[in-house]
């Protein structure tokens, strides 16, 4: 379909100033399930859908864990994402164990970004087919970061890719401003919200979809990167549920002051009064 004489392999230039293959790596990264991020001042949340290709299989597992302070969530080809996630624990590790401190998130994200751009360089190698988002927590607070199969990143407070995302950011657009000030169950909630949102009329359950959260707690100790249990997350999408479904709270004022501005009811027609048609 995208077939043309400058896409046989990753260097050659198009008269346009395009880089096919570069592209061709970012379409696979819409067409595959969505993912979702958003942070807070002290939390960032990483939230994912779980696609299987049929019913007799299991689904793909979209979201890992880096470094106790970082997770990544992806969209695209799968085993890319694997290997860029492993990548990115051994970067952890060495400069933990080098530093004796935890690598911090915008240096995690330059790195796997420099790593990616290394792809468009070559002719004998082909760019990564999966973007990732990249959560995690520094000195500087909680942090969230796009990173593209081009080598480019991007720093966020709210982002989604994958397929049909373009709802999922919608969702996100009209609520991004208070995220700063959001506890971390808020942050959970509107995440599910916008995950919701890709699934075009499917039913949101904790089997298809996947929460993670990473974050600073109240007394400053840090809440290391973890999976939500799914428990926990049906609990909330139920709470969700019940709280859409359940009538506003000024909802039985508004009808009792309609019931008062009513007019009064009219008498009865006396026995030998014209009938109403009659008049």
């Amino acid at each position: 379909m995208f077939r043309n004489q400058y896409d046989t392999d990753v260097t050659t230039w198009s008269p346009a100033g395009r880089l096919f293959q570069v592209e061709y790596a970012m379409e696979a990264v819409k067409q595959g399930s969505a993912c979702v991020g958003l942070r807070s001042a002290t939390h960032a949340v990483l939230a994912a859908a779980n696609k299987s290709n049929n019913e007799l299989s299991s689904h793909q597992r979209k979201v890992f864990r880096v470094a106790d302070h970082a997770g990544v969530a992806l969209a695209g080809l799968t085993a890319d994402g694997r290997v860029l996630s492993r990548f990115l624990r051994n970067e952890c590790i060495n400069h933990s164990f080098v530093y004796d401190a935890p690598l911090p998130v915008s240096r995690l994200a330059l790195r796997l970004a420099d790593k990616a751009q290394v792809c468009t360089q070559r002719s004998w190698k082909r760019p990564y087919g999966v973007g990732l988002l990249v959560a995690g927590l520094d000195e500087s607070g909680a942090h969230l970061y796009y990173n593209c199969p081009s080598g480019n990143y991007f720093e966020y407070q709210a982002f989604a890719i994958g397929s049909r995302s373009q709802a999922a950011k919608t969702y996100l657009e009209r609520r991004f401003e208070k995220f700063n000030d959001y506890t971390p169950d808020q942050l959970i909630r509107d995440a599910l919200s916008a995950i919701k949102e890709t699934l075009q009329g499917e039913k949101l359950t904790s089997s298809n979809c996947t929460i993670a959260i990473v974050g600073r707690k109240e007394d400053g100790t840090v809440d290391p990167f973890s999976m939500i249990d799914a428990t926990r997350i049906q609990e909330i999408i139920d709470s969700m549920e019940a709280a859409d479904e359940a009538p506003p709270a000024d909802a039985p004022a508004m009808q009792e002051d309609a019931a008062g501005d009513a007019p009064p009811a009219a008498d009865p027609p006396a026995a030998d009064a014209p009938a109403p048609m009659d008049i």
